[in-house]
């Protein structure tokens, strides 16, 4: 922590959460495919690929059309975990930061501590099980094919690929597992003997939490980031694909697109069916692009559990 002795009170806090973050998602996230690892049988394919690279994929318009908060929202409330006043509530929170595109801290406190609210005392082992079930309602025929096709490209050629999301990490591990994938990173809610607190490790996995998650995975696993790569829809993921040597801009928003281009990084865009000027990723990815709609399902908020 002597390294952040020039900033600020108030910013040396802020990065020191986000570190804490990074590195307790990181360590769940190998927890997690570790004991995978014990269980599942070898996979098929030929691993020919670098074993100093893998690559990391957001989450949210990224890999699947929407939010998975949202879609998990939608699960718990059918459920009965809270009435319908909440989901509106937290629908309009997440409505409000995605149409101005900034985060407001008092703003994002408030959606955060409602949302915890909400899972505060359940077990741990209760919400990865809905979350199974979730995902077989609400969020397989949401996955975008042609990223789908990306990540499975990485995977052939023997490279681990992760999920990284500010969704919370039982609900990324079950998406990652459904997917084939490595594992996720995602947001860690602290739990005492199975059970949720109501409470953060750190902060959410969002914007440099998750460079930091990255990157403490990338020093556990033995990886050489400049032969990484990194996939995301959101400007707000620009330090986590600034880390790496190969950047991806999927579905872009329009300051990531601008960044994009402007960086010469590799775009690629399946909300209408067409490439982006700049499109690169191994020819075995394929096209895949998907014609369907803007998936702009108004994410609940990043409802830690």
């Amino acid at each position: 922590m002597a390294a952040l002795g020039w900033l600020t009170p108030r910013r040396r806090s802020a990065t020191a959460r986000s570190v804490l973050a990074g590195e307790a998602s990181a360590e769940a996230a190998r927890k997690s495919s570790q004991e995978a690892a014990g269980t599942t049988e070898e996979p098929q394919f030929p691993v020919h690929g670098d074993d100093r690279a893998a690559a990391f994929f957001d989450l949210d318009n990224t890999v699947m059309q929407g939010a998975a908060l949202f879609h998990f929202g939608r699960g718990l409330y059918k459920r009965k975990f809270f009435e319908t006043r909440e989901l509106a509530k937290f629908a309009w929170q997440q409505a409000w930061f995605r149409l101005a595109g900034v985060e407001d801290p008092e703003h994002m406190q408030e959606a955060r501590d409602s949302a915890l609210s909400i899972v505060k005392g359940h077990r741990v082992a209760e919400l990865q099980s809905i979350g199974e079930e979730i995902y077989d309602e609400y969020m397989a025929e949401r996955i975008w094919p042609g990223t789908r096709a990306l990540a499975q490209a990485h995977l052939d050629a023997g490279q681990k690929v992760w999920l990284v999301t500010a969704a919370p990490v039982e609900i990324a591990q079950v998406i990652a597992r459904r997917l084939g994938l490595t594992g996720a990173l995602g947001t860690v809610a602290e739990s005492v003997d199975g059970v949720y607190t109501g409470k953060l490790v750190g902060e959410p996995l969002h914007g440099p939490a998750k460079a930091e998650a990255v990157r403490a995975l990338a020093t556990a696993e033995g990886l050489d980031l400049g032969r990484c790569a990194a996939y995301s829809d959101s400007h707000n993921d620009i330090p986590m694909l600034s880390l790496v040597g190969h950047p991806y801009a999927i579905n872009p928003d329009s300051k990531l697109r601008k960044h994009a281009r402007r960086l010469d990084w590799r775009l690629r865009d399946y909300r209408t069916g067409r490439k982006a000027a700049k499109v690169g990723i191994p020819a075995a990815a394929g096209v895949g692009a998907v014609a369907g709609g803007t998936a702009a399902a108004i994410a609940l908020h990043r409802r830690r559990r």
